[in-house]
């Protein structure tokens, strides 16, 4: 199991436990399942509404998550990541701080999400 956190600081903080290593849950699903308001709107990852940051709160390594291309696509031309920063994480196996709730499947990490 990992811990969510989901932080805004128009709201406050809520930690959520999520099963680590299912195929369908992402950041969004647990999100929307425990009424957390990130913003989204295709629920496909083509429009970028749901922009979050994600960053470890754990003692663990971190561990690598690929982006999808829609991520890839989007995260450049929202100007939060360039060609060679992807290109560097899939060299150094490490994740984006900068994702997108619809394409992000929950790991075993805890994670703090900031939306």
């Amino acid at each position: 199991m990992a811990l969510v956190t989901f932080s805004n600081p128009d709201y406050k903080d809520k930690t959520v436990y999520a099963v680590a290593g299912s195929h369908t849950e992402t950041l969004l699903k647990i999100a929307k399942e425990n009424k957390i308001p990130v913003q989204f709107d295709c629920q496909d990852g083509e429009c970028g509404h749901c922009l979050v940051r994600v960053t470890s709160v754990d003692d663990k390594d971190r561990m690598g998550y690929f982006l999808t291309d829609k991520e890839q696509t989007v995260l450049k031309e929202l100007g939060k990541l360039t060609q060679e920063q992807i290109d560097q994480l899939h060299v150094d196996d490490m994740p984006s701080e900068w994702r997108l709730a619809c394409q992000m499947i929950v790991r075993d990490e805890d994670v703090l999400v900031e939306y």
